[in-house]
């Protein structure tokens, strides 16, 4: 019978992949829509909250501002849009702005734009959950009152579906995207209509509200919080990149597919994000950032809904089911916002550990084809992230978009070094007009993103932009000591060029003894099969009745090859071990010695508990040792038949013992062992060569 953990991996993770079935289905433009934007699309969930709230600092007057805060969001969208349009026609391998930075800024630069990448996907997790379940519990009164617990479950559900290595298929993808814009632009559209067309008086839930501002904000201080303002509503911007990390994913012709797909992402989030201020404007919606300090009089037991939820609630009416499918579509496109992001943290993690910036586990693939190591560790953060923030979306937005316009920013400056290369090269009239038009639209897009940059940085610094900051920069040093790290290594095991490898002059050969037992005797037989130059047994006497008494037995079972004891007065068995391995080499350079440590494994984890772990603390300081070579040699215990090795194993309480776990006969000329002392019941000498108990 397969273990316990066996069976609980299989039932989560299910039967693992065959690597011949790790496909990519391309696909057409009305798929790829909703399967790279769905991060794009749910910004505009959570962006018109964030314009409002910042606004209400100064007070209710301040929203007549929101249009025109909109409007430059707007203008920042379409310029990345455009100037991403242009990526995917120049790197149409699906590389992304890491890509980018690296093959035209360097390698450095590439680190950077990475590690900005890899904080804005754990917060592009926090964020979409939070928010999800945020607009979730307007409508659900339980959620929001245990909106930490449910966003880690989903996190935690998001995270298992993804080790499973279910590729979502295009339709999973298209229904609720779809869903969520038809019923968003639905709710605009009509509710537009009522107040124009029907004249109707539409007045949002929180439209009769008085509220007061948190400070007095004139000058210096209205345009800072303007800025402010400005700042949160990019987040709008978020996941406007994907697309250019899966132009391999699109059908010929990629490149145009991929630009086409940004053009139509830019135009619905411009319209839904223009509609939701607009109707929030005509409807007299007010948000504010602390509503038990800033609503001076309103319902007694007031909770604060979202702006979308206010505006269905608005246009559809109070508990009508489109009001409940309006918070069920925006609550999960939120949900597969945050699974773009562990699509895209794995990827990354494991160009970059192709790369040796991370760790080369980022780079395996576990038993279902996902990269599990980069979807656990993005999971993990994300928790710690939704926990520490206790889900608010307020809070981990100002996070956010640092790591965005970062990425952004340094993409576009390599993009106009990628033009400027081939302007140098290029003679055609007509396709040096093509690329100054590109380095044009690349120029704007990057001064227009590194002002937003600035921006961002002078206005949320102190609101929690540092800790973004930070992150990357803790990233980005880790990343490149990983980087020395492995280079370091590559050079010192690249062989010479020239000459043969050096060949030992003698192999030493030891053998650990702790009793004369079976595990003894087998590692005596293996040590003598290798025919070394020298071979001795060693033990050390850390108790003189039993050294004398293994002596005894040693010379009763005329043992064909000497027994060393060494002197321990202070009990200890390693050091003693060390400095006689020490001391045989050091006669001549060139001389190897082999350490053969017999040991038995358990098969029980409770076993281990049983039996101290000195041979695997002594193997671990051989290891440094210069020039000596390290041999374990298991006898496995009848317990380990129940590991189910292989389906053999069933069998052996039915049939004669074979193999390491039988009889094994008399490995030297003296008569057979009769009854041995149990493992683990010797003297003290036994804890240098006990087994660590691993199957």
């Amino acid at each position: 019978m397969a273990s316990p953990t066996s069976l609980l991996k299989r039932l989560l993770l299910g039967r693992p992949f065959r690597s011949d079935r790790l496909q990519h289905t391309l696909l057409p433009k009305r798929i790829a829509l909703p399967v790279f934007a769905s991060d794009a699309l749910s910004s505009v969930a959570y962006a018109p909250d964030e314009i409002l709230l910042t606004l209400s600092i100064a007070g209710a007057s301040a929203f007549l501002f929101s249009p025109w805060i909109a409007l430059a969001v707007v203008v920042v969208m379409l310029t990345v849009v455009a100037s991403y349009r242009q990526n995917v026609y120049a790197y149409p391998s699906g590389g992304g702005d890491y890509e980018v930075a690296t093959v035209n800024l360097g390698p450095k630069f590439g680190v950077g734009v990475a590690s900005a990448l890899l904080v804005d996907y754990v917060l592009t997790v926090a964020v979409s959950v939070s928010s999800g379940v945020a607009n979730l519990g307007s409508v659900v009164p339980f959620v929001a009152t245990h909106k930490v617990l449910i966003a880690v479950i989903a996190v935690v559900l998001l995270t298992a579906v993804n080790l499973r290595g279910l590729r979502e298929s295009g339709t999973a993808f298209a229904i609720p995207t779809y869903g969520f814009v038809i019923v968003m632009l639905g709710m605009l559209l009509t509710g537009l209509f009522r107040v124009f067309v029907l004249g109707d008086d539409l007045r949002a839930p929180s439209a009769d509200l008085v509220i007061q501002a948190e400070h007095s904000v004139t000058g210096f201080a209205l345009i800072f919080l303007l800025l402010r303002t400005f700042s949160s509503g990019a987040a709008a911007l978020t996941g406007v990149e994907a697309i250019s990390n899966g132009v391999p994913a699109f059908k010929a012709p990629k490149s145009r597919n991929a630009a086409t797909t940004l053009l139509l992402l830019g135009t619905i989030s411009v319209s839904m994000l223009v509609g939701i201020i607009w109707l929030a404007r005509l409807t007299h919606l007010q948000f504010v950032e602390d509503p038990a300090l800033q609503i001076v009089s309103g319902p007694e037991g007031y909770v604060q809904k979202t702006v979308t939820t206010q505006l269905g609630e608005t246009v559809f009416g109070s508990g009508s089911i489109l009001l409940y499918v309006l918070a069920g579509v925006t609550a999960l496109i939120l949900f597969l916002a945050a699974n773009t992001a562990f699509n895209g943290f794995p990827v990354l993690g494991s160009i970059l550990a192709q790369d040796r910036y991370l760790p080369r586990q980022f780079h395996t693939r576990g038993d279902r084809l996902a990269f599990s190591n980069g979807i656990t560790f993005l999971a993990l953060f994300a928790i710690v992230l939704i926990v520490g923030f206790q889900a608010e979306v307020t809070k981990l937005i100002q996070l956010y978009i640092v790591g965005v316009f970062v990425s952004f920013t340094v993409s576009q400056a390599g993009m106009i070094r990628h033009w400027n290369r081939h302007l140098r090269t290029e003679r055609d009239p007509e396709a040096r007009r093509k690329m100054y038009r590109s380095r044009a639209i690349n120029t704007f897009g990057m001064g227009l993103t590194g002002t937003v940059l600035v921006i961002v940085l002078v206005t949320k610094f102190l609101l929690g932009a540092w800790i973004a900051i930070a992150a990357m920069a803790v990233i980005y040093v880790l990343m490149l000591a990983i980087r020395r790290h492995y280079d370091r290594i590559a050079v010192e095991l690249t062989p010479p060029d020239e000459g043969r490898a050096t060949l030992p002059a003698r192999n030493h050969a030891i053998v650990l003894v702790s009793k004369l037992h079976q595990p003894t005797l087998r590692a005596i037989a293996y040590a003598r099969a290798t025919r070394p130059d020298t071979l001795t047994a060693v033990t050390v006497n850390v108790d003189d009745k039993d050294t004398r008494d293994l002596q005894a037995d040693w010379e009763r079972r005329e043992m064909a090859i000497p027994l060393t004891v060494i002197d321990s007065p202070y009990r200890e068995i390693t050091r003693p071990i060390l400095d006689f391995v020490a001391s045989t080499r050091r006669k001549s350079p060139r001389d190897v010695v082999t350490v053969f440590i017999p040991e038995y494994v358990v098969g029980r984890w409770w076993e281990n508990l049983l039996h101290n772990q000195s041979a695997l603390r002594l193997k671990g300081r051989l290891l440094f040792e210069p020039g000596v070579m390290v041999v374990s040699v298991p006898w496995q215990l009848a317990s380990t038949a129940s590991k189910n090795l292989d389906r053999l194993d069933a069998t052996l309480s039915r049939t004669p013992a074979r193999g390491p776990r039988g009889t094994v006969p008399p490995l030297v000329s003296a008569p057979p062992v009769v009854s041995p002392p149990p493992p683990g019941e010797g003297g003290p000498a036994d804890r240098a060569t006990e087994g660590n108990g691993r199957d």
